[in-house]
């Protein structure tokens, strides 16, 4: 023992001395100063303004949407405000769709009903818009709207329209006996075979996802609701009460998917094809839908489809090429974020920003959640860049409902703008670093130079696009022809935001394609659309549906930046052919193409 006292004294003492021996210092290394923002990624950078004027009353449009809301704090009165820009009176310039909500069926005597969806005509000439609410069009019936899908599902020009809401969906076919300026719909749901279909409906769109030359139809639900199912669930906030819940206390629904088999005729073949998502340990539907994107996401060649699930995981639904499905949102990456979590997501949309083919899925998230980036390279694997992009801290305090990707500067490169709007009116007097209102936001897409690709654009910078709403649906369109994309952000209740794109901008031309080898898809739905100009190539696909419950027009747009020369469209029709196609040196505006 003695000895081991000894030892361990001798070692310790030499530690001691060995420690305590002088050494010439360490050089001095000045502490690195923390990020600032741009400056901290090495470069500087000069955001461009993106300015945007609210011509919601110049233009004429007088929508003021209805949410039901009677004190009871029903769901759905906070997720409604889907926005559509289509031509739908085939003149050649754009007009509105607008959904609206309703009172509830056991409401107090003399609560306000809602007009279904209201279509507005623009009735103006090409740079000064001019918009009418149409009158008795058979769209205009009450109900708790949500949504709509928009396809010429019949070749006349004209749109068809699909709402979706509380109480299932609701299919208008266009009236061609119409007067141009008076659109007619009737409503064709129960010999389309979807009066079947109920549930609460959210997203939806139309695609020809099995290659046979017709549009399909897929169909998000968003949870199992009733108003005693919401009244039991109790939702409450401390300090005030019943409130606006979240949907984490009702459970998820089905998904479907519909081919059509027959002109404007749908059966289900949902579980036949693989578009169903089950919990594995409860068996019960997964699924709380929100947002679709639709488009190539594996790069094998046809449309696959990118759920974005409210609470729980999102979903994606590779397609084999012929309309048959498998989900792979886990194995790919993008069922949760960058830390493995579920997300609030909302809406959602798809654009190849970065310049060097890789595809990006942005998803708007609830508040305290930052949106997320999926990016893919390769088509197999996709990683949460939200960080690393530019977008995660500016979005984190904001809920987002819209998302879509518009090159606002026509430069050449997709920009992101997101619609922001909390679902709680009284969410300030629980949580001070929230409102009901929020500004929407916007990121400038700087391209290929080092650093994060979406560069927030300042407020200031914004012009009415940063006036606090509370926004929903989301959608871009050129509604006056200028050469600048417009955008229109639904609102849950009260007036929607038509907004004038401002900014300075260069040349651009909007791709329409006409289809004349086929009634039943004569937009070319799910159509590629190349842009070469000199060494750079802007890639498209012709997809009206995207964002949050909304639709935009089925056209193709780009912008030329301050490009002179020749440059080159390269179409990929929906039947797997290619067609390539001179544009001239000062090109701008509409470019139809027809095969």
């Amino acid at each position: 023992m003695w000895w081991s006292i000894a030892v361990a004294a001798a070692v310790g003492g030499a530690v001691v001395a060995w420690r305590a021996w002088p050494r010439p210092a360490p050089p001095a290394t000045p502490a690195a100063p923390l990020p600032t923002g741009p400056a901290a990624i090495g470069r500087p950078v000069d955001v461009p303004a993106l300015p945007f004027e609210d011509v919601t009353a110049a233009w004429g449009i007088d929508f003021d949407r209805v949410d039901g809301a009677d004190g009871r704090r029903f769901l759905p009165e906070t997720m409604g405000g889907g926005v559509g820009i289509a031509d739908v009176d085939a003149d050649g310039d754009l007009d509105l769709l607008l959904v609206d909500g309703d009172a509830w069926s056991d409401a107090p005597a003399g609560a306000r009903r809602g007009t279904g969806i209201a279509a507005y005509v623009n009735r103006g000439e090409a740079a000064s818009p001019r918009f009418a609410r149409a009158a008795a069009t058979g769209i205009d019936r009450p109900w708790q709207g949500m949504g709509l899908a928009v396809a010429d599902l019949d070749g006349d020009g004209r749109p068809e329209i699909l709402a979706t809401g509380v109480a299932g969906v609701r299919l208008f076919a266009s009236d061609a006996a119409a007067p141009a300026d008076a659109p007619r719909w009737r409503d064709v749901t129960e010999p389309a075979g979807l009066a079947s279909l109920g549930g609460w409906t959210t997203a939806a769109g139309f695609a020809d996802f099995d290659g046979d030359g017709d549009l399909d139809l897929v169909l998000g639900r968003y949870v199992e609701w009733s108003p005693e199912i919401d009244l039991r669930l109790g939702s409450t906030l401390t300090g005030i009460g019943r409130a606006y819940g979240a949907p984490t206390g009702f459970e998820g629904a089905e998904l479907a998917f519909l081919e059509q088999v027959a002109p404007m005729r749908f059966e289900d073949r949902s579980a036949e094809r693989g578009f169903a998502a089950r919990n594995p340990s409860t068996g019960r539907p997964l699924a709380k839908a929100l947002g679709f994107v639709i488009d190539d996401l594996d790069a094998d060649g046809d449309l696959d489809v990118f759920v974005a699930d409210d609470t729980v995981q999102n979903l994606m639904f590779a397609n084999d090429g012929s309309g048959r499905f498998a989900e792979r949102g886990v194995d790919c990456g993008v069922a949760f974020d960058r830390s493995g979590a579920a997300t609030g997501a909302m809406g959602c949309d798809v654009a190849r920003l970065l310049g060097d083919g890789a595809l990006a899925i942005a998803v708007g998230n609830f508040a305290n959640e930052p949106a997320s980036l999926y990016v893919t390279r390769d088509g197999r694997r996709f990683d949460d860049d939200a960080i690393v992009e530019g977008i995660s801290a500016a979005t984190r305090p904001t809920l987002a409902f819209g998302v879509v990707f518009a090159d606002l500067d026509a430069d050449g490169r997709e920009d992101l703008v997101l619609a922001n709007g909390h679902i709680e009116p009284r969410i300030r007097e629980v949580q001070s670093s929230q409102s009901y209102a929020q500004p929407a936001q916007a990121f400038w897409n700087a391209g290929g130079r080092a650093g994060p690709a979406l560069v927030e654009v300042p407020a200031a910078k914004l012009g009415a696009l940063a006036v606090p709403a509370v926004g929903r649906g989301l959608a871009w369109g050129d509604l006056d022809a200028d050469g600048r994309l417009d955008l229109v952000i639904g609102t849950v209740a009260g007036a929607p935001r038509v907004l004038r794109g401002a900014a300075a901008a260069g040349r651009a031309i909007e791709v329409r394609l006409v289809d004349g080898r086929t009634a039943a898809n004569r937009e070319a739905v799910g159509a590629r659309v190349l842009l070469r100009d000199g060494s750079r190539t802007q890639v498209r696909t012709v997809m009206p549906t995207r964002s949050y419950l909304s639709q935009v027009p089925a056209r193709a747009w780009f912008g030329l930046a301050a490009a002179a020369g020749e440059a080159t469209v390269e179409v990929t029709w929906p039947d797997g052919r290619t067609t390539s196609h001179p544009v001239a040196p000062g090109t701008r505006g509409a470019l139809q193409i027809e095969r």
